[in-house]
C-alpha cells in the first residue's frame, strides 16, 4: 500500500478559457462536447499532479448543463481530488462562465470524474492517499463513497443473472414508456 498523502489544495487546478465564436454550436451557444473535452483535460492534469503518473477517463458521473454558455464569456474550471481508493481518484470539476461586460458569473455545471492511474506498461498502478481538513472536504469524499456504493448497488441489481423484469414492471406505470414483451 501506498504511505504517501497529500493535501486537497496540493493537486487543484483552475484554468480559464475565453470562448470563441468557433466552440459554438448551430444554437449559438457553446458546445457541450467542448465543454466536456475540457473537463476530461483538466480531469487528467489534477489525477496525474495527485498521482504523478498518467492517468485515464474511467467513467464520468453526472454532468447536468445548468445554464448556457455565451460566445465572448470567460469559462473558468476549477478541479480537485475528492476521492482516492487504490489505484483511482475522483476530480470534482465545477465550471463557472463570466460575462466580461458586467462581470456576472454562471454556475454552468459540476461533474466528478474517475480517473485510473496508469504505470508505464498500462497497469494500473496505487496512488498517494488523501489529506483532508475541513468539512467541505470530508464531505466531498463521504458524498464520493456514496455514488461508488449507489453505483455498485445497482449494478449488482440490475445486472444480475436473476434480474426479473417483470417484479418491475409496476413501477413504470407512472413513466412515459409503453410495455410490448414478447413472450
Amino acid at each position: 500500500m501506498n504511505n504517501t498523502y497529500k493535501h486537497v489544495e496540493e493537486t487543484g487546478i483552475t484554468i480559464s478559457e475565453l470562448m470563441l465564436p468557433s466552440h459554438a454550436n448551430f444554437s449559438g451557444k457553446i458546445h457541450g462536447g467542448y465543454i466536456l473535452n475540457l473537463m476530461d483535460q483538466i480531469a487528467f492534469a489534477c489525477a496525474s499532479k495527485h498521482s504523478r503518473t498518467y492517468c485515464v477517463t474511467a467513467s464520468v458521473d453526472t454532468v447536468d448543463f445548468l445554464n448556457p454558455i455565451e460566445v465572448g464569456e470567460l469559462v473558468t474550471l476549477k478541479a480537485s481530488i475528492n476521492y482516492v481508493g487504490r489505484t483511482s481518484m475522483v476530480v470534482g470539476i465545477r465550471v463557472e462562465s463570466q460575462n466580461i461586460q458586467t462581470g456576472k458569473v454562471k454556475h454552468c455545471n459540476s461533474s466528478y470524474f474517475t480517473m485510473v492511474s496508469k504505470n508505464e506498461n498500462g497497469k494500473s498502478t496505487p496512488v498517494p492517499g488523501l489529506i483532508v481538513n475541513d468539512d467541505l472536504e470530508v464531505r466531498r469524499f463521504l458524498k464520493a463513497v456514496k455514488r461508488i456504493e449507489m453505483k455498485k448497488k445497482r449494478q449488482e441489481e440490475f445486472d444480475s443473472d436473476d434480474f426479473m423484469p417483470d417484479s418491475y414492471l409496476d413501477d413504470l406505470q407512472n413513466y412515459n414508456v409503453k410495455i410490448e414483451l414478447n413472450n
